[in-house]
């Protein structure tokens, strides 16, 4: 039985090699796999992205129409995409930065562009320079990009950390969560999530150099980049472990990925000519300071004992909703790199004194919140998990669109 087994692989082996060598090819490649051609490799690719964009555009669409139909008569939808700080990245991308301290009538110190990161504003000025167009449709068209951007690379990452059924619900889940409206608006949210999930991705496949690269312009985007950067030395660390080596290349993607930030608070440092000017202008301008997570408390305790502002206790509740699905997510032992990213990113949020109204939008980047629900609902029925899955979406966006339309405050 064996020796029919051998003659038969022999004759099917040698009928290879006689076609090959008919058809000018060399034998010795006859009995290699054949590799996709570069068309096969662009349309595998295409259809990869084609659900994560479709769902990108569907929580667009959703967005857009709600908020049209919440703004006020005489207001035009387009000016909701420019709000509260949407504006000095816009003045950034036109005049640049201020070189130094901004005062008040009263002689205080006060906020001012210098607490913005410079990296999306760069990016405005390049649209707008290649395009023509005016730096606040600039600023939205980066941030729609972005957005764009973002639904694919969190597919790919979750896809490859779990299924692509499960990537697909995660994806749904950050672009319907209650203030995802905040990546189709001049904002950095969108910029930050694409350059976090790419980083995330790029460790995953051990891409180091890419990974510094993303992670660095992660850091150049929000202070948060911080988050991402301690992921991508989780992830080199894990890696020289198992191969008991540290490569050259762990090394150079981990000094990339942790200058970013860094080196823009020290060029504001050097600007206003106090190493700690960046915080002093945070705190002076919003409010924003660390304190362990006091102020958070105090809002929860305060609101969840008698609070009867509708406002608040949707924050409030949003806010724990965050913690016991991050909480969720980690006992359930994500891979390492992303649980550190989730973590740090829902700590420095909810660890800092700003507007609580804020808090659910510093929250959209987390990605590890969104992992026990979406496994949950690929685990259920489709029927069942495709119709809560609508209900969750029209929450969040009716929450998202009111924020930006109703309610007066800055998000």
């Amino acid at each position: 039985m064996d020796e029919d087994l051998l003659d038969s692989a022999q004759q099917q082996a040698g009928r290879r090699t006689r076609g090959a060598a008919r058809a000018g090819a060399d034998p010795a490649d006859a009995s290699a796999p054949s590799r996709p051609s570069a068309g096969r490799s662009v349309l595998r690719a295409l259809r990869g992205a084609a659900l994560p964009l479709a769902v990108a555009v569907a929580s667009a669409l959703l967005s857009c129409l709600l908020m049209n139909w919440m703004k006020t008569p005489g207001e035009t939808l387009a000016g909701r995409f420019h709000v509260w700080d949407a504006s000095f990245y816009v003045q950034i991308a036109e005049s640049g930065y201020p070189h130094g301290y901004t005062y008040g009538a009263n002689g205080q110190l006060s906020g001012n562009s210098l607490a913005f990161f410079p990296l999306y504003p760069l990016l405005i000025r390049i649209v707008h320079l290649l395009t023509g167009l005016a730096f606040g449709t600039s600023a939205v068209v980066v941030a729609w990009l972005c957005a764009a951007g973002a639904a694919v690379a969190v597919h790919h990452l979750v896809a490859r950390l779990h299924s692509a059924r499960v990537a697909g619900f995660a994806v749904a889940l950050v672009f319907c969560q209650p203030m995802a409206v905040s990546l189709w608006i001049g904002y950095t949210e969108s910029l930050f999530l694409l350059l976090a999930a790419a980083a995330l991705l790029a460790v995953r496949k051990e891409a180091w150099v890419w990974a510094g690269v993303l992670t660095c312009l992660a850091g150049l985007t929000r202070s948060t980049g911080v988050a991402v950067a301690a992921a991508l030395v989780v992830g080199v660390l894990l890696a020289a472990r198992r191969e008991r080596s540290l490569r050259p290349r762990m090394l150079v993607g981990c000094l990339l990925g942790c200058v970013g930030m860094p080196v823009y608070l020290l060029w504001v440092g050097l600007r206003v000519g106090q190493l700690d000017g960046w915080a002093r202008i945070q705190s002076a301008g919003w409010s924003t300071a660390w304190d362990w997570g006091s102020s958070t408390f105090d809002f929860l305790s305060s609101t969840l004992h008698g609070a009867d502002g509708w406002v608040q206790v949707s924050v409030a509740f949003v806010l724990l909703g965050y913690v016991v699905a991050c909480a969720a997510a980690l006992l359930s032992r994500p891979w390492p790199p992303l649980a550190v990213y989730g973590a740090l990113i829902l700590v420095m949020s909810l660890g800092q004194s700003n507007y609580y109204h804020s808090k659910p939008r510093l929250l959209v980047p987390v990605l590890l919140a969104v992992l026990p629900l979406a496994e949950a609902l690929a685990r259920g029925r489709r029927p069942g998990a495709y119709l809560a899955l609508a209900w969750i979406a029209f929450l969040g966006s009716w929450f998202g669109a009111y924020m930006l339309t109703v309610w007066p405050y800055a998000i």
